[in-house]
């Protein structure tokens, strides 16, 4: 590993990075991450984007984005898992801690698949950037407890609401028992957070091929999601240094028809391939810390 230096965001942390010597298992230099968004919003809270482009008098409750930001639970995640089953793949999947109270049954499906399950904080409109150190500590207990009371498992990792953590968000992970965070931007490859009191590795979470910018901020079409991700997969395999390659959508966005046609092409194209390593985000953490 690299020199150490003080890590950007998280208060307290000593970072070490991996040089262009690191290798993925089996001396791959793809690691490729199918993720899953599962959001949801507090009681009386609604998504801040939606499909609407007109803009709302001050003050207006939007019905229109929470009405649309309500149909990953409803019907988006459903057509996603079968597309993952489909296709014998296991994902990362991002749910918010109220879900584990609203939609019990589905948390528990994803487990009894294989899949992983991410804290993803208690609800969409919960993001630590905002909270004191207690209130983002009661957040990682509750969103915690919420998980692992339904599905019988603790998560060990997490990705907060637009990927803003506390500065304090690492080291109460820590204290927590996580082992990862993707609250990370600045890397390519995994790296670890040293704190007093613990350890945590830091995997990014890509924003290359991501249905939200992809699709409403920009745009751009299914089809283009899928060419986006064979043009940046070509070329990451030319490079021939380890990078990580994260396919996320949410389910509110590419849990639609279009989406998951893309989604579903991307991954049976990856599964063809013999050079890449198609891993969950814990599969990477425990790669890193016995490297």
């Amino acid at each position: 590993m690299g020199v150490e230096a003080k890590d950007a965001v998280a208060r307290g942390a000593q970072v070490k990075r991996f040089g262009r010597e690191f290798r993925w298992p089996s001396g791959h230099t793809i690691a490729l991450v199918f993720n899953i968004a599962y959001e949801a919003w507090s009681d009386g809270k609604a998504p801040a984007l939606g499909p609407m482009g007109n803009p709302l008098p001050g003050g207006t409750f939007d019905t229109n984005a929470l009405s649309w930001g309500t149909y990953g639970s409803a019907r988006g995640i459903e057509r996603l898992l079968r597309v993952l089953d489909k296709l014998g793949l296991r994902a990362s999947i991002m749910a918010s801690g109220v879900l584990a109270e609203r939609t019990p049954h589905v948390l528990k499906a994803m487990v009894s698949s294989g899949h992983e399950i991410v804290a993803h904080a208690f609800a969409q409109d919960i993001v630590p950037a905002t909270l004191t150190p207690e209130q983002t500590r009661a957040d990682i207990v509750k969103t915690t407890e919420a998980i692992a009371a339904v599905t019988g498992k603790r998560p060990t990792g997490w990705i907060s609401p637009r990927g803003t953590p506390s500065p304090d968000s690492g080291r109460l992970l820590v204290e927590a028992g996580y082992v990862w965070q993707g609250d990370a931007f600045d890397d390519d490859r995994p790296y670890v957070q040293t704190f007093a009191t613990g350890r945590l590795v830091a995997i990014p979470l890509t924003m290359d091929i991501n249905d939200l910018p992809h699709a409403m901020r920009f745009g751009r079409s299914p089809r283009q999601f899928i060419e986006m991700f064979d043009d940046l997969l070509g070329y990451a395999l030319s490079e021939g240094e380890a990078v990580m390659i994260d396919v996320t959508v949410h389910a509110h966005v590419y849990g639609h028809q279009s989406g998951a046609w893309a989604f579903e092409t991307i991954g049976r194209r990856a599964k063809e391939r013999g050079d890449i390593w198609i891993a969950r985000r814990e599969e990477i953490a425990a790669h890193v810390l016995t490297d």
